[in-house]
């Protein structure tokens, strides 16, 4: 049996989506559902599927930084992209022979999808050379105007005391519980905004989820190391203690 992840961060959309798989492509199995791209990137780390619908507009790891994991996570995954309205991006998609779905999905164009996508499972692995021209093309796209400025700082509690934190003086932060922990050189406190949710405000060029539980600043890392497993070490400046890196997410510090 055929086997899917779906991201998609609308729950009405992804809903949507689901059912009209369900009718499209009967014997297709579900293995996750996922409202952001840490979650979808994880899954298919987890999974192997053989198909991934991948919103390209989600929370904290975009689809496109999910799909450029795939080549070391689970490469023989055939990625169909989910947009809303992008000329850019659909440009980028006719060019490179890459599936997508516009935002409502068409079912015409869903079963056209589908029909495409069961010739490429059963002819095997995709190329990887396609799926990295396209990355490459979309990586290139002049930069499009903030709705707002990521935040510049925070407060939280430390005891009794509310402190005000700047975002360049966080080390990272460590889900714990119900709170989340920001971690500086001057020691610990707590927030109550929940790690999924902070995820979202955060400069994505300086804050990088490694972990289910952690987010890191990348300003404060000094070294990533690699394991036998494929899981990761990370070593920060200034700091002795090292945070761990699932094998899902060592695949974005391919740069560093």
């Amino acid at each position: 049996m055929v086997e899917c992840v779906v991201a998609e961060d609308e729950e009405l959309l992804r809903t949507s989506l689901l059912l009209q798989l369900g009718e499209v492509w009967p014997g297709l199995r579900i293995v996750a559902e996922c409202e952001d791209g840490a979650c979808a990137l994880e899954a298919i780390a987890e999974h192997k599927p053989d198909v991934a619908f991948l919103d390209i507009r989600m929370p904290g790891l975009t689809g496109i930084e999910v799909a450029a994991a795939l080549a070391e996570v689970s490469p023989h995954t055939q990625v169909v992209f989910v947009t809303a309205y992008d000329q850019y991006a659909i440009d980028a998609f006719e060019q490179g022979a890459v599936d997508y779905l516009l935002k409502p999905v068409a079912r015409d164009r869903l079963q056209t999808t589908v029909q495409r996508l069961q010739a490429r499972v059963a002819s095997g692995s995709p190329d990887p050379a396609v799926l990295d021209a396209l990355l490459r093309h979309l990586a290139q796209r002049p930069a499009e105007p903030a709705v707002a400025p990521p935040l510049a700082w925070i407060t939280a509690n430390s005891g009794r005391e509310t402190k005000l934190i700047m975002l360049d003086d966080v080390a990272y932060f460590r889900a714990d519980s119900k709170y989340t922990v920001v971690v500086t050189a001057e020691g610990e406190s707590l927030l109550r905004t929940p790690l999924k949710e902070l995820l979202e405000a955060l400069d994505p060029h300086q804050f990088r989820q490694i972990h289910r539980s952690t987010i890191v600043n990348l300003r404060a890392v000094a070294s990533v190391v690699r394991d036998d497993s494929g899981k990761g070490t990370l070593r920060l400046k200034g700091r002795s203690e090292t945070l761990p890196v699932s094998v899902p997410y060592m695949a974005l510090f391919r740069g560093m």
